[in-house]
């Protein structure tokens, strides 16, 4: 069900579902997206007896205000979005940039974060130089690249299945807008204190990744697991056979499991 509640005088959209009184789980959605992203894992989770919150961040799908301009500007909004829903603790999981602002998110709040799920997450995490500037003076070329390089190949997931995500995520990200995706992937590729925020978590941890992968490849995510491992925190990490980058929607049932792992 969605809702909507005012933070700074603006309006946050979000999706609830499950049992109000359940352990709750906030989903953060990737750049230039919005809670849509989420909707078949949240129906999972609250079908397994969570208490699913989605947002929409500020300037995406219907959250009112300017995009934020860095990942720790969303970090803040997320835990005060929390504060506004009474939740002292919670799980927190995000998607790509998403999963850069839950890990800002618990560095900042450490005790408030039960568990912290990561979704096709590097730390740091830059973004090609080709993609920024597509992003900002040809949105149409960087609405093909990502879908390019988001989805497992046909093969995998059949042409037509991979057509119809791909075409459902370029509608998203045209509804939200050219400017949105520029400043989401300008804000991604400028944080760099992913390492250290991984360093000093000492809460339980999931890395989920999708072995398919070619934006954020599980070649890449070295540096971040011996982060996260260095906090000394429980850490699991969990590679999704046939999936590629968009892994929540690619097999939503699978990354419903993945995020169950404490049942």
């Amino acid at each position: 069900m969605t809702h909507t509640l005012q933070l700074d005088g603006r309006r946050a959209a979000f999706d609830e579902s499950g049992p109000a009184a359940a352990p709750a789980i906030l989903l953060i959605h990737g750049a230039g997206h919005d809670r849509g992203v989420w909707q078949a894992v949240a129906a999972g989770l609250a079908a397994a007896g969570r208490r699913v919150l989605v947002p929409d961040l500020p300037g995406h799908g219907e959250s009112e205000g300017e995009v934020p301009g860095s990942v720790e500007a969303m970090a803040a909004w997320v835990l005060a979005f929390a504060d506004a829903l009474g939740l002292e603790r919670f799980e927190l999981a995000g998607h790509s940039m998403g999963s850069l602002i839950a890990l800002a998110a618990a560095a900042a709040a450490p005790a408030r974060i039960v568990r912290l799920h990561l979704l096709g997450s590097l730390a740091p995490m830059p973004v090609a130089p080709f993609l920024l500037d597509a992003a900002r003076s040809d949105p149409a070329q960087a609405h093909a690249l990502i879908n390019k390089f988001s989805f497992a190949p046909a093969e995998v997931l059949g042409e037509e299945r991979r057509c119809a995500l791909e075409a459902g995520n370029r509608a998203r990200m045209e509804r939200n807008g050219s400017e949105t995706l520029a400043r989401d992937l300008a804000a991604s590729n400028a944080w760099q204190e992913g390492l250290a925020a991984a360093a000093r978590r000492d809460g339980p941890t999931l890395l989920l990744c999708g072995a398919l992968d070619r934006m954020t490849p599980v070649k890449a995510i070295g540096p971040l697991h011996e982060a996260l491992q260095a906090g000394g925190g429980e850490l699991r990490r969990v590679e999704l056979a046939g999936c590629g980058h968009a892994m929540q929607e690619e097999d939503p049932a699978a990354v419903v499991r993945a995020l169950l792992w404490s049942e």
